[in-house]
């Protein structure tokens, strides 16, 4: 449910105007140096403010609870918690009983019996992504001798990122992207077949980031198109160094001491300022819907850092399984 990893496990809570959001990692290696300046880097490349995102503003300071002692983890369960500061739930009222086009309101309602807090998507919002972002800095830590970078390659199918932002934003409408990320000085041998291979784990976590469609590895998709000797990858060293990629650095599930890359197709953000239709559930009639409200334009340029938190989150469980980190 709420719950992901074996031996770097983490379980995440909060709703996008509840009190707070957060995340316990339970296994988190004892000895890791950690403070609240180490979170800065990364969450702010995840905030609101530049062209494009939202205009809420959130101070996300994180909170350091449990399992920290003299800034060093303690190998207790470790918790991360952030305030919800800005809100402004006033303009989620209507989305109570005309659930948005595109978003997780409906099926919420029906699944909890209208208890859910709808207020900004509650438990279903991109804000949540903020404490994903937290746990991956500590997995960073873990992990720290992998390169992990993510970024965004495309939106509204352009290359140019900031033309289709101003595009978007002209239109008065959203728009989604496609997020690349690469890691490097993987070992090779991480992933567990059958089920928690490279790409399933990955897999699953990423489809756990809100607005995330699809997900490629290595030439994805294109391999369709290939013939076997033009997709396969040459060994040229004995320590598996290939002439091409196409494998994206996993074979069999496990990492081949290749560059791992994949990437994301992230959707458009479902509010928007035009007019849709949906059912009114209380008049159990369709009405034209109206969002207010502060959203994104493009929620894909906010997705980079959360990507590679995801990424650390796998691939830090799977060294430790691996017993191949350290992080004195």
């Amino acid at each position: 449910m709420n719950t992901f990893g074996r031996l770097f496990r983490i379980h995440i809570f909060g709703e996008s105007h509840g009190g707070a959001v957060g995340i316990n990692i339970d296994g988190c290696p004892a000895g890791i140096p950690l403070s609240e300046t180490d979170f800065e880097a990364d969450l702010a490349r995840r905030k609101s403010g530049a062209k494009g995102t939202t205009p809420r503003k959130e101070s996300d300071q994180p909170e350091l609870l449990p399992g920290i002692f003299e800034n060093k983890t303690t190998g207790a369960p470790l918790t991360i918690l952030f305030r919800n500061e800005n809100v402004r739930s006033k303009d989620y009222s209507i989305l109570k009983n005309t659930p948005r086009p595109g978003h997780s309101d409906f099926v919420a309602q029906q699944k909890f019996g209208g208890n859910n807090d709808y207020r900004g998507g509650g438990h279903f919002s991109g804000r949540l992504t903020l404490a994903l972002t937290a746990a991956g800095v500590v997995a960073k830590k873990v992990c720290k001798t992998l390169k992990i970078e993510a970024r965004l390659i495309e939106a509204g199918g352009e290359n140019d990122i900031e033309s289709a932002i101003n595009k978007a934003i002209e239109a008065n409408q959203s728009i989604g992207g496609i997020v690349e990320c690469k890691v490097n000085n993987l070992p090779v041998g991480l992933g567990e077949p059958f089920f928690d291979s490279v790409e399933s784990l990955l897999s699953h976590i990423v489809f756990a980031i809100p607005a995330i469609k699809g997900i490629e590895f290595g030439s994805g998709f294109q391999a369709v198109k290939m013939t076997g000797a033009e997709h396969n990858d040459n060994i040229i060293e004995a320590t598996g160094k290939t002439e091409t990629n196409n494998a994206g650095g996993i074979n069999g599930g496990i990492s081949n001491g290749n560059e791992l890359v994949f990437r994301v197709a992230v959707k458009p953000t479902s509010s928007v300022s035009s007019a849709q239709n949906t059912m009114n559930l209380e008049k159990g009639e369709i009405e034209a819907l109206k969002i207010e409200g502060r959203h994104d334009r493009c929620i894909a340029l906010r997705v980079p850092p959360v990507l590679e938190a995801a990424t650390a989150i796998v691939l830090a469980d799977l060294m430790l399984i691996e017993k191949k980190t350290t992080w004195s």
